[in-house]
């Protein structure tokens, strides 16, 4: 009997962390991954660009993280850097909202731009970041985007666009609206002169941001397994009394489909990028 007892193994139990052990943990060591779940340290996930090294899943990444990516050391020059949105509409809470967004997120506004080198090769570049206010389009994210276009055009450079947005922001009503028609007519006007617009989709890319500048580039990308669509899933589905596909929306849906020129993941985006800024250099003799 004895004997019996001394092997019948003991229950475990999962012990929980003392508030001391927490606090010994530091903040902002591991990150983890959106899609898989698994936990990486967070300096091998900057290596990578806020990409998941285990499945590839690309997590949003910050405007001026991107920027830095991008271009070459020393050469961005920020526009529009200190405008900021009022509350014209006098919509309750608003402007507490854009406080916090301020806060979280280092940013005056859902967009950054201004112009710098790729590889040597000049561009203005325009990014959308969806950590503020989800990169809502209202009148000084259309503002911006639409002067950023405007001085690419004067400066005779191409323009990057990378769009991420979840539509018009809804605080500024038809104010919103009106900067679709304003983008669009600022990139018809560059397409006129002759300009190179190249726009690179980011998750997600939808609403009006889709519906105008984001769809009339001249070269249209999106990185892997972005969102890109006007209305949202169950509202088509709703309306067309349909089951759409799983990877409905989705960018690999959209090249399937030849609504983008490819997919490109976003460790070959500069090589990419840079590939297409050579191409439209002006060469030879153009007297």
């Amino acid at each position: 009997m004895l004997i019996k007892n001394f092997f019948v193994k003991k229950k475990k139990y999962a012990s929980i962390p003392s508030e001391k052990a927490k606090q010994e943990i530091p903040q902002g060591l591991m990150q983890k991954c959106e899609d898989c779940q698994k936990i990486f340290y967070i300096k091998e996930w900057l290596k990578h660009l806020n990409v998941c090294p285990e499945c590839g899943y690309h997590h949003k990444l910050p405007a001026y993280d991107r920027i830095n990516s991008l271009m070459d050391e020393g050469t961005f020059e920020e526009w529009e850097q200190h405008v900021t949105s009022k509350n014209p509409l006098n919509f309750p809470s608003y402007e507490e909202k854009l406080k916090k967004d301020k806060e979280k997120t280092d940013l005056v506004e859902a967009v950054v731009t201004g112009k710098g080198k790729i590889d040597g090769y000049s561009t203005a570049i325009a990014v959308m970041d969806a950590r503020f206010r989800m990169g809502s389009m209202g009148s000084v994210v259309g503002d911006k985007i639409a002067k950023a276009i405007e001085r690419a055009r004067e400066l005779q450079i191409p323009i990057i666009l990378f769009t991420a947005s979840g539509g018009a922001r809804m605080q500024e009503g038809m104010i919103s609206l009106m900067q679709m028609a304003k983008t669009s007519i600022a990139v018809e006007r560059f397409h006129q002169s002759g300009g190179c617009m190249i726009v690179v989709m980011t998750n997600p890319t939808t609403g009006g941001v889709s519906a105008s500048f984001a769809s009339i580039g001249d070269y249209q990308f999106a990185e892997p397994g972005a969102l890109i669509g006007f209305a949202g899933r169950r509202i088509i589905e709703q309306t067309i009394r349909e089951k759409l596909p799983k990877d409905f929306q989705t960018a690999e849906f959209q090249l399937e489909h030849g609504q983008i020129d490819k997919v490109i993941p976003r460790s070959e985006l500069k090589q990419s990028l840079s590939a297409i800024l050579d191409l439209h250099q002006v060469r030879g003799d153009q007297t």
